[in-house]
């Protein structure tokens, strides 16, 4: 996903690749097809336009708090207008659109849900029915031929095509969430050397068959990763994922349904709690009087050691809950019931 207008640093992901080696276990390996004197060539990238092209949306998304918008990639994955994306691709957004590159329609797009852990989202364009979905592939191997399809730059329109390799399995980025201050990981992601651009993420990276193998991963600004930008959640887990928020199996991590919106943005404060970052004048947290530089300390008796504690007890939480926030101020402690409002994805 990119941001224009200037998007305020608290709103960027930082993340840092931790090199990981792969280790046996059949995993590194180069497909049984690929001869080492004959290597398999990527498909060229325009055939692959054609044939994996229409199973492809552009989604746009705009921050009401700050007049920002972004763009990303989604793969449909259900005629009836599912599909799947990267999370970090509709974080934070107040509104959500899409453009089915088969149809050329826009629609609008409501969240069925989505795991911040993996990365992973699943939306319902609204209305839409007989689209061409993606043909969902196996695993990949070192060496294997690939090409990475996406919303280049926010560009929109034909979708831009990368050929490339597979260069490793089992790679981990590390990322932190500055708006929300949560720390998280992914693992056990495949790296190409697809120069995967701002706007690719939530793209399909396919195999010389047009079947899709993983689901892109791409820098941007509220996603930033040194090293590289050609990673990808391996299709299996994605649709994994995606299959247990269809099924509607909420869990520590996995938010099903509209999100509940408290309107604090927190930052790390050594251990001892939340610290309050920003305040959205408009948002339900703003009417306890709590104000940046305050400690957010508990949530419903639940103790806070930091803003991934914050978050982890918010995933659970719909609009319309009603939560207590206990927080620390400079003239003592405080406790108010917050009625949780609806607003964008964590």
């Amino acid at each position: 996903m990119s941001r224009w207008h200037h998007r305020p640093v608290w709103w960027s992901w930082l993340a840092s690749v931790l090199a990981v080696i792969t280790l046996g276990f059949g995993l590194a390996t180069v497909p049984a097809s690929a001869s080492p004197s004959l290597p398999m060539l990527p498909r060229d990238p325009g055939a692959m336009v054609g044939q994996v092209g229409p199973q492809i949306v552009n989604i746009n998304t705009k921050f009401g708090f700050n007049n920002a918008i972004g763009a990303g990639t989604g793969i449909v994955i259900d005629p009836g207008g599912v599909v799947l994306t990267n999370n970090h691709v509709i974080s934070a957004a107040t509104d959500i659109s899409a453009f089915d590159v088969g149809n050329g329609q826009t629609y609008a797009v409501d969240v069925i849900g989505y795991d911040r852990t993996a990365d992973v989202a699943v939306l319902q364009l609204r209305g839409a029915g007989g689209l061409a979905s993606a043909a969902i592939g196996g695993g990949v191997g070192v060496g294997e031929p690939v090409t990475a399809l996406g919303n280049a730059g926010g560009q929109g329109g034909t979708p831009s095509a990368v050929g490339g390799r597979v260069l490793a399995l089992n790679q981990t980025v590390s990322a932190t969430d500055t708006l929300t201050g949560a720390d998280e990981r992914l693992g056990g992601l495949i790296q190409a050397d697809t120069a995967i651009r701002p706007g690719d993420s939530g793209g399909p990276l396919v195999n010389n068959a047009g079947q899709v193998v993983g689901m892109n991963t791409a820098a941007s600004d509220s996603y930033k990763m040194s090293g590289g930008q050609g990673f990808s959640i391996p299709i299996g887990r994605a649709m994994g994922v995606a299959g247990a928020i269809r099924g509607g199996a909420g869990s520590n991590t996995v938010h099903i349904g509209p999100t509940a919106f408290l309107g604090l943005g927190v930052a790390e404060n050594g251990g001892a709690g939340a610290r309050i970052a920003r305040v959205v004048n408009t948002g339900p947290g703003a009417g306890t009087g709590i104000a940046p530089g305050d400690t957010i300390i508990a949530v419903d008796n639940v103790p806070i050691n930091g803003p991934t504690a914050m978050t982890d007890v918010m995933v659970p939480h719909h609009p319309g809950d009603t939560i207590t926030l206990r927080w620390r101020a400079q003239d003592g402690e405080h406790s108010a019931p917050v009625t949780l409002g609806e607003g964008p994805p964590a």
